[in-house]
Order: structure tokens, then sequence, then C-alpha cells
């Protein structure tokens, strides 16, 4: 019998699959930004909302939200208003949310069975049914999010300054994008966990543009290869009973390594066939005369 028979293999199933389909939706934004690794650094200011729901007793989920939302828009106005450099800014986010993280779970351990390293690397297989409508809920917003103001997101983080000159809400945008993603960070948060939330964002969407060239195409692929990344990594660690998340960025690493192999294959391919063509056939070389022998 598989094991996606069982109802906790099928919720897993379904939790990763919406870790798939929302992390690059919004990741294809970030790496367009080069912001690439913020993910990284709200999924760790994440962890301090991780270990204040659990110290006081309330849904980790709903104050790891709150709490990275929070950062997001900080690092957004700190980026905006000049004060520090965005750098400085990604540090303090880094170092500071996961200390404080760090330290409010081990407070939380008399209190409750808390399990840090299911919050860092992922637990698909203890979601509960609770959990997998919360993430279907907050997935769904980020898709309508990332999909219908589509139009105006490109536009801000392509040219920022021609988008606030056409009249776009620019600051308001950033805010949205900043929030979105501190909420795409939660719901990854169970499947692949904080620490690898950021590859989920970034390697499917960079996989895509090894093959396409416009950005819907490249949003649309980078969301089919994560949602093909979250079925397969999941498969496999129920298989083989390896680390789900890890197992997850790990499928979707290869597939990046097998697409940059097999389009570079390709383009050399036509790199030497528009080479033959173009070189003029050399006409063949003539026969030497016949030397007819008289006596």
């Amino acid at each position: 019998m598989s094991l996606f028979a069982y109802e906790f293999m099928q919720r897993a199933l379904l939790g990763v699959l919406v870790t798939g389909l929302a992390t690059p939706a919004l990741g294809i934004y970030l790496v367009q930004r080069r912001l690439a690794l913020i993910g990284d650094g709200i999924g760790h200011v994440a962890l301090t909302g991780v270990g204040l729901g659990l110290l006081t007793s309330r849904s980790p989920v709903l104050t790891a939200i709150v709490v990275a939302a929070a950062g997001a828009i900080a690092v957004e106005l700190i980026r905006q208003r000049g004060k520090t450099s965005g750098d400085i800014a990604l540090a303090l986010l880094f170092y500071g949310g996961i200390s404080g993280g760090v330290f409010l779970v081990a407070l939380a351990e008399g209190r409750t069975n808390a399990n840090l390293i299911a919050y860092l690397f992922g637990s698909p297989l203890t979601t509960s049914t609770t959990d997998l409508i919360v993430m279907a809920a907050l997935g769904g917003a980020i898709l309508a999010v990332t999909l219908l103001l589509r139009p105006w997101l490109f536009a801000i983080c392509q040219d920022e300054e021609y988008a606030r000159v056409a009249g776009l809400p620019v600051r308001t945008l950033n805010l949205v994008l900043a929030v979105t993603t501190a909420v795409t960070v939660t719901v990854a948060m169970r499947a692949v966990g904080l620490l690898l939330v950021s590859a989920m964002m970034v390697v499917p969407v960079a996989a895509a543009q090894l093959v396409t060239r416009g950005f819907r195409s490249t949003m649309a692929l980078s969301m089919g290869l994560g949602l093909l990344a979250a079925a397969a990594g999941i498969t496999f660690a129920a298989q083989y009973d390896t680390a789900p998340g890890a197992t997850i960025v790990l499928v979707a690493i290869a597939m990046f390594a097998a697409i940059a192999i097999g389009s570079s294959g390709w383009r050399a391919i036509r790199r030497r066939a528009a080479v033959a063509g173009r070189t003029p056939s050399l006409p063949p070389e003539p026969e030497p005369p016949e030397v007819v022998l008289t006596k």
C-alpha cells in the first residue's frame, strides 16, 4: 500500500505543494530586485515570532506572521529613508532575529515541548488539518497578491524611479511586497523550515531563467518547477526516510543543475549548427588531367 494512503502523508503532500507553488511566485520579484537572500533574514525574524508564540502559549504561526511582517516593514522603511545601508539592516535582521528566537525558544522549553529543529528545517509530516487550512489560506493570499498585482510589482522591481514618475504608489507596493514575503516565509516554515525557505524562493526561479526570456513565462515555469520539486522531494523522503525539507531543496538544486547542463549543451549544439551553416562549402578539387602515353 502506498504511503500516501495515510492521511498524515496526504496532508504533508498538500502542504509542500502549497509551499512549492507560492514561494517561487513571490521569489521572482525578490530575484528581480537582487534581494534573493532577504528570505533568510525574514526567516530569522520569524523564529523570534515562533519563540514568542511558544512562550506565551499562542499559535506560533500567527505570532511568526506578525513579527516577520513587522521586521520586513522595518527593513523596507529603513532602506527607503536611507538612514543606513540595506546590508546593515539585513545583518541586523539576521543576527537579532535568530538570537531572539533561540533565546525565547529556550525560555519556552519548560512550558512546552518546543522542537527548534522542526521550525528551522521543516516538519511536513506533522502537518495537522488546522495547519493545512492555514497554509492553504495564506498560500491563496500570496498567489492573489503576486498574480493580480504583477504589472505593478514588476514595475517597481525593474525601475523604481520610473514607477514613481508613472504615478504608481511605490511605497505602498514595496510594503505590500515586504509583508507578502513575511507571509511566504511563514507558510513555508512547516514544509521546508525557516533556514531553507529562501532556497525555494530562489532556486526554481534561477532554473526557469535559464530557459525562458519573458517575465510571465519565467514566473509560470518557476512555479511549475517548485511544484515538481515539492512533490518529488516529499515522495523521496517518504520512501527512503530522509529529512523532507532538505530533500525538497536538494531536488530543486538537482533540477537547476540538470537544466543548466541541458541548456548549456543545447546552446553549444545550436552554435555549432550556426557556424556550420555560415561556412561556405569548398568546391571539389579538380582531378589531375589524364596523361596519354604515346609511342
